[in-house]
């Protein structure tokens, strides 16, 4: 990865999706932080849905949140990423989402990188199409 320096003063580097523009100013570019929640976040989501299609779970959605939390004193260190899935569809089984969640938290990447130093959680609740 190359990043260059914008004349707005953010970075900016190209992938084959497309052009990523990174600044601590949220006006001008995406924030550090939130990339890595979402990072985290999009990992999980994304196991978690290979995980629903492996075991042939039939799904119309899957949506979710992720709550961060940082230390002001510790120049904004994100803590604690809290994150809460939503899968919809027809006669979903709680224990069965549960357990393709807990597999999914050991099979991602992000989480994995970052578990000895943010707190991850994961939920997941199940919701009838």
């Amino acid at each position: 990865m190359e990043f260059t320096l914008t004349n707005t003063g953010a970075f900016s580097t190209n992938f084959e999706f497309g052009e990523l523009t990174v600044s601590g100013n949220a006006e001008i570019g995406f924030r550090p932080y939130q990339l890595l929640v979402s990072s985290v976040a999009v990992c999980s989501g994304g196991v978690l849905k290979k995980i629903l299609e492996k075991k042939r779970i039939p799904f119309t959605d899957i949506t979710f949140t992720a709550n961060v939390e940082r230390d002001a004193e510790q120049v904004d260190k994100i803590t604690k990423i809290d994150i809460h899935f939503v899968v919809t569809g027809d006669n979903l089984k709680q224990a069965v989402l549960e357990k393709s969640l807990e597999t999914a938290i050991k099979n991602c990447s992000m989480v994995e990188s970052v578990k000895d130093s943010i707190i991850v959680t994961e939920t997941i609740e199940a919701k009838q199409a």
